[in-house]
């Protein structure tokens, strides 16, 4: 089964910040043979909370999905994030 990276961010405090993250943690995506399904876009909320932007990354496996998570390059990425926005994160196994 796939590997889904699904993220919903509640805010965004530092718009250069999440510019630099996009650009490292790309390169982890591509590391990975990763496929962003989901970058932002237009959007309707039919229910529950408006999140500024969502994202959902696939992967071949749920496996493979932890692994990016949890690689040096990603972890890199991530840290750029430190205190610039809230954000729900998930790893899923998925179709």
């Amino acid at each position: 089964m796939k590997g889904y990276i699904v993220c919903v961010y509640e805010s965004i405090n530092d718009a250069n910040a999440l510019k630099d993250y996009a650009i490292k943690a790309r390169e982890a995506v591509e590391k990975y043979n990763g496929k962003f399904l989901i970058r932002g876009g237009k959007k309707i909320v039919t229910e529950g909370q408006n999140f500024v932007r969502t994202a959902v990354i696939e992967f071949s496996s749920f496996d493979i999905a932890k692994e990016f998570f949890y690689s040096k390059e990603y972890q890199e990425a991530h840290a750029l994030l430190k205190n610039t926005v809230v954000r729900n994160h998930q790893i899923i196994e998925g179709n």
